[in-house]
């Protein structure tokens, strides 16, 4: 398929005409777009001192701009439309909060020290997800930073961050922002968020954004304020009424996004972007806007990967094959299966799924599961064919922010399965060909939920409690009266600190086992080129019985065997089917068991042969020697 025009725009979108207030050598330049209004200028100065005007001249295209000869770095400064001071919708900074005054940035002047880094693909990303906020004591850009040598010696190498575009209110999960230039001012400036990246960089770590173009918040949203068409007219999302990229006047909207994609890119060295819930974003152009920034990305040789339900290999196909060209896929349907499996949950979305070892098998051999079939939650066909895929695109987990904090009390899976099974698919999640994600503290099997949190005002904040309890009610049985009677506050301090990781519970002898067990797997994957998204004819997986599979992957110097039972297994039982035999001549020799000793098992350490029993679940991985 031929370049179009609109993705040679896309892939220059760092030379558009920037919105938001920019230093130069002549002061400080003003660009807003806001044509449902004939005058605007900027009021420069803290309320109650000093006060300059500028007045801003309006093009045909409804974008005001001018310059403050007299402007500079640090300036305090509002939009004043029709008499009422309004924050800058592309603020670099809102140090106050999103209803407050806008700050002048300059990017430029921060001295990046790890100048020698290259933006990896995502082929080879192993990915670690985390809240800011939660994830220290301090809950700041800057305490992140002195995690960065944990989670180098845990063996990930990719961070990826919960959304950072402030928000009101001082805690969020950060999918109610509504200041997408500015990172949160509760996380610090932004500044510390570039020094949290250029540390990461030298830390050999690589940092990807999550960022939301479904919706915007429900308190501090000034888009409507300057423009009418920044939100489409006759089309309504579960959040509101549904932003507007492909109705009327939808050119600069869609730029507004584009451009705040980049900037993440461009001011903050990201190496790549989650986008959420793409499936949410009606979008009939001819390029959607997602396919438009990973053009903008790539050409920047960053990646992009997308949170899409719709199970659709279109959005991650190259658009020479007449995709979007996004990098990878967040795929939740191994999660699902397997929680069903572990948990018996039947409820809501977990009612699609069996849990049976042959459909995790057929989930592993593609991807995802749903390829076209019935999805019962929907009542009409999911997905389509995936295995033309290279394993890298698709991201699968047993944990991440949605299957932890959408739950009444956020517990996580370690909460809720018994330690041998949490084991077995921590193993196995870390060896599979596909890329892994991580939610910060499952490599210790940490004791501390992620419940839903907020800090909203007025009768928002005093109604998402009930809403929340609501939404559960109607979408979920497996939840009893006790549990909705002890489902913590979102708007309450205590919620959002519960959530805060406990650092020195690694050292316990109840989570230093399982994080040994993260330890090794991931040193291994990153040992052994077979584990690193090996090509789809290197490798098989197969249901061994109602209890275990076997994932096999062919190696020149020595295939490998991966075995994962979900209760009590006995290697004899098996009955050698061709997946389970080793290379003729061969024996399978023990790397790596779940249920070691040494990781919180019974099972000593010393390698074995061929067998393997356990009473409980476990997952082991076998060499021919």
């Amino acid at each position: 398929m031929a370049v179009t025009s609109l993705e040679r725009v896309a892939a220059s979108a760092g030379t558009f005409v920037p919105v938001g207030a920019h230093v130069g050598r002549d002061g400080v330049s003003y660009r807003v777009w806001a044509p449902d209004h004939e005058k605007i200028r900027v009021v420069v100065g803290e309320e109650g001192g000093d006060t300059r005007y500028v007045e801003l001249e309006r093009d045909a295209a409804g974008f005001f701009s001018g310059r403050d000869e007299a402007g500079r770095v640090g300036d305090i400064y509002w939009y004043q439309l029709d008499g009422r001071l309004t924050p800058d919708p592309a603020s670099r900074f809102q140090p106050v909060g999103v209803e407050g005054p806008s700050q002048v940035v300059e990017p430029g002047r921060f001295a990046w020290r790890a100048e020698k880094w290259k933006r990896p693909p995502l082929r080879g990303r192993v990915i670690y997800e985390l809240h800011v906020g939660a994830f220290t004591p301090e809950g700041t850009f800057r305490a992140a930073i002195e995690k960065l040598d944990a989670l180098v010696d845990l063996g990930v190498n990719t961070l990826e961050l919960m959304p950072v575009a402030d928000f009101s209110g001082a805690r969020n999960w950060g999918y109610d922002g509504v200041m997408l230039f500015a990172p949160a001012r509760c996380y610090g400036s932004p500044d510390d968020l570039r020094a949290l990246v250029d540390a990461a960089h030298a830390h050999g770590l690589a940092v990807m954004l999550d960022v939301v173009y479904n919706h915007l918040g429900p308190s501090g949203n000034v888009l409507a304020q300057y423009a009418r068409n920044y939100f489409h007219p006759q089309r309504h999302s579960g959040w509101g009424q549904a932003l507007n990229f492909d109705g009327k006047n939808s050119a600069p909207v869609r730029q507004f996004f584009l451009q705040n994609a980049c900037m993440w890119l461009d001011e903050y060295r990201m190496d790549g972007l989650r986008l959420d819930a793409v499936h949410a974003i009606e979008d009939d152009s001819p390029l959607p806007i997602a396919a438009e920034i990973a053009a903008a990305a790539h050409a920047r040789g960053a990646f992009v990967v997308a949170e899409d339900e719709r199970n659709d290999a279109r959005i991650v196909t190259p658009r020479a094959d007449g995709g979007w060209g996004v990098d990878g896929l967040w795929s939740d349907d191994f999660h699902h299966t397997m929680r069903v499996a572990l948990t018996g949950e039947r409820t809501a979305h977990f009612s699609c799924y069996r849990g049976t070892t042959g459909e995790w098998a057929d989930t592993l051999r593609e991807g995802w599961l749903y390829r076209g079939q019935i999805f019962p939650l929907w009542r009409r066909p999911r997905g389509n064919a995936a295995a033309q895929l290279p394993p890298e695109r698709f991201v699968l987990c047993i944990s991440n922010h949605d299957q932890v904090g959408n739950r009444p009390l956020g517990d996580r899976l370690n909460h809720v399965v018994p330690p041998e099974a949490y084991r077995a698919v921590s193993l196995l999640c870390c060896l599979l060909p596909y890329t892994p994600l991580l939610f910060m503290g499952q490599e210790w099997a940490a004791s501390v939920p992620f419940p839903y949190f907020t800090d909203l005002p007025g009768e928002l904040g005093a109604n998402i409690g009930a809403h929340r309890l609501r939404e559960f009610e109607r979408s979920s049985a497996h939840y009893g009266e006790d549990v909705f009677a002890r489902m913590p506050d979102p708007q309450a301090r205590e919620t959002f600190q519960s959530a805060k990781l406990n650092w020195a519970e690694r050292e316990s002898a109840a989570h230093a086992g399982v994080l040994a067990l993260y330890r090794e797997a991931l040193r291994l994957r990153a040992r052994e080129p077979a584990f690193q998204s090996p090509e789809r004819n290197a490798w098989t997986i197969e249901a061994l019985d109602d209890a275990a599979l076997a994932l096999r992957v062919r190696d020149r110097a020595g295939d490998w065997l991966i075995v994962t039972a979900i209760a009590a297994c006995d290697s004899a039982k098996a009955g050698e089917p061709a997946i389970v035999r080793p290379p003729e001549g061969r024996a399978w020799r023990r790397v790596l068991s779940s249920n070691e000793a040494r990781f919180g098992g019974a099972e000593d350490g010393a390698a074995t042969s061929s067998a393997w029993r356990s009473p409980a679940p476990g997952t082991w991985v076998l060499r021919a020697a």
